[in-house]
C-alpha cells in the first residue's frame, strides 16, 4: 500500500465531457504516469442485448457493480487486474485487458459512484454536471459522428433515458468533492465555437481546496472581471462556487494558475507558466486546435488534488506502515 496510485474519479451523464476532460489531465500528468480506466466497461449487456431488453446502459442493473467495485479496490492496492472491455464504436463487449496500474489512475464513467465501496476506492471524485441542453447538443454531435446514429435516434433515446438519468446518474453529484458545469455566455451565438466556453467549479468542503480568498479580492486584484469566487448552496449544503469566464485573458488566468502552481512546488512543472502546451488545448470539430482558459484551469486545479492527495498519503504512509505491524504484531501476541 506504501505505492499505491492516487485515483481520481470522473463521473457524468453521457456526453457530459467525461473523456475530453480526462485525456485533457492525463496529458498534463503526463500519459506514461496515468493509466485511464473507463466504468462503462462494466455494462453487464451489449447494444444490440440492451435493445432486446429494453435497459439503457444508465440503469444499475445493466452494469457489473460489484465487479467494478472489486477491480476498484485492486486498483487502490496498486494490484494489476483483467478488465472488461466495451466498444463504444459498435456497442459490443470484446475481450479482457490486463491492466497493471500506473501512478495516478484516471476513473471516468456513468456510475463510478453508485456504491459505497466505490466511492471509498477514490482520492478526489469530481462530477460533471453541464446545462441539459448543451449535454444534449454534444451526444447529437458525437453519436452521429463517431457512433452511426441519426440526429433523431439520439434524441430519442434521450427521451427513452431521462428517467434513469434522473435516478442513476444525477444523484452521485451528491457524492463529488468538485462539480464542473461548463455553460454557454449569455451573448452566446451558435455562429461561436461551443468549445469556448464558462465554468462553473463547485468547491466542497469534501476536500481542502487552495486558498483563493486574496486574490479574487476585488480591492487587491484585477481578476473579478473575469474570475469570481462566491458562497452558494449546492444540493443544500454551503459551498464555494470559483466562476471563470470564456473571455479571460491571458494576464487573468496567469495569475490565478501562479496562485496554484505556488501552493505546491512542485506542481508548476504542470503549468501552462512552465511551457505545458497540453493545458487547455482542444480540437474543434473542423480539425482546429482551440485554447480555452476555463478548461486549462479545471484542468489544473484537478491536478493540483491529485497531486495534493498524492503529497499527503506519502507523508502518512509511514505512520500507516508501522500501525499495521503493531497491529499484526498485537495479532499475533507480540
Amino acid at each position: 500500500m506504501t505505492n499505491r496510485p492516487i485515483i481520481l474519479g470522473i463521473v457524468g451523464d453521457s456526453a457530459a465531457g467525461k473523456t475530453t476532460l480526462t485525456r485533457g489531465i492525463a496529458q498534463v500528468l503526463g500519459e506514461e504516469e496515468v493509466t485511464v480506466i473507463c466504468t462503462d466497461d462494466y455494462h453487464r449487456y451489449n447494444r444490440k442485448q440492451r435493445a432486446e431488453i429494453g435497459i439503457s446502459a444508465l440503469h444499475t442493473d445493466c452494469n457489473y457493480l460489484d465487479i467494478m467495485q472489486q477491480h476498484l479496490s485492486l486498483l487502490r492496492a496498486g494490484q494489476p487486474l483483467l478488465k472488461p472491455i466495451y466498444d463504444h464504436s459498435n456497442g459490443t463487449l470484446e475481450a479482457p485487458e490486463y491492466i497493471k496500474p500506473k501512478r495516478f489512475v484516471i476513473v471516468e464513467g456513468l456510475l463510478g459512484y453508485a456504491t459505497r465501496e466505490s466511492r471509498d476506492c477514490f482520492d478526489v471524485k469530481v462530477y460533471l454536471a453541464p446545462p441539459e441542453s448543451l449535454r444534449a447538443h454534444w451526444k447529437i454531435k458525437r453519436d452521429t459522428r463517431k457512433r452511426g446514429y441519426t440526429e433523431e435516434q439520439v434524441l430519442e433515446q434521450l427521451r427513452k433515458r431521462e428517467s434513469d438519468s434522473e435516478e442513476f446518474i444525477r444523484p452521485q453529484r451528491q457524492w463529488s468533492d468538485i462539480v464542473v458545469s461548463f455553460y454557454p455566455p449569455d451573448n452566446h451565438t451558435s455562429e461561436q465555437n461551443d468549445l469556448l466556453l464558462n465554468v462553473r467549479l463547485v468547491l466542497r468542503p469534501t476536500i481542502p481546496h487552495p486558498d483563493f480568498t486574496g486574490i479574487l479580492n476585488p480591492s487587491k486584484s484585477h481578476l473579478s472581471s473575469a474570475i469570481r469566487l462566491e458562497l452558494d448552496r449546492d444540493m443544500g449544503k454551503p459551498v464555494d462556487v470559483l466562476e471563470i469566464d470564456g473571455h479571460a485573458t491571458s494576464e487573468q488566468v496567469t495569475e490565478l494558475e501562479r496562485l496554484l502552481c505556488n501552493e505546491i512546488p512542485y506542481l508548476g512543472q504542470f503549468c501552462s507558466l512552465e511551457g505545458n502546451e497540453n493545458i487547455g488545448k482542444v480540437t474543434g470539430t473542423t480539425g482546429e486546435t482551440l485554447q480555452s482558459y476555463p478548461l486549462a484551469l479545471t484542468q489544473l486545479l484537478i491536478t493540483y488534488h491529485m497531486l495534493k492527495a498524492a503529497d499527503t498519503y506519502q507523508s502518512l504512509a509511514p505512520a500507516l506502515t508501522i500501525d499495521a505491524v503493531e497491529s499484526r504484531l498485537s495479532l499475533d501476541g507480540g
